[in-house]
């Protein structure tokens, strides 16, 4: 007995670099057999059964990676969601320091008006 799908965002599928690398050459390769960029990412997409996003989204930062197109390359971001995670990190030691230095700042002067 088939499972029933639950209603709501449909399950995402992750692709391996190499599915992904594979996708963006077939649609470059197609688009050199063809002449032509329109309709390019469709074909390849429905003949792997990859999502039409995905495989445009993949095309897309392949060419800014390749410097063929402007925007943020997939090193930059990887570096900025790194500093952005070790800002978070800092941002949190600082609070517990303020915190700490706050509450050992009240225990002193408790001892110091016995």
């Amino acid at each position: 007995m088939p499972k029933e799908q639950s209603v709501g965002k449909p399950t995402t599928r992750r692709y391996s670099a190499e599915e992904k690398a594979a996708a963006v050459r077939m649609v470059r390769a197609l688009r050199a057999e063809l002449g032509i960029a329109q309709g390019t990412v469709q074909r390849v997409a429905t003949q792997l059964g990859y999502g039409v996003e995905s495989v445009r989204t993949w095309v897309r930062q392949a060419d800014i990676d390749e410097g063929v197109a402007p925007g943020v390359t997939t090193a930059e971001s990887t570096r900025l969601k790194a500093l952005e995670q070790e800002n978070r990190e800092l941002e949190r030691a600082n609070e517990i320091l303020k915190r700490a230095a706050s509450f050992f700042g009240a225990e002193l002067d408790r001892q110091h008006k016995r």
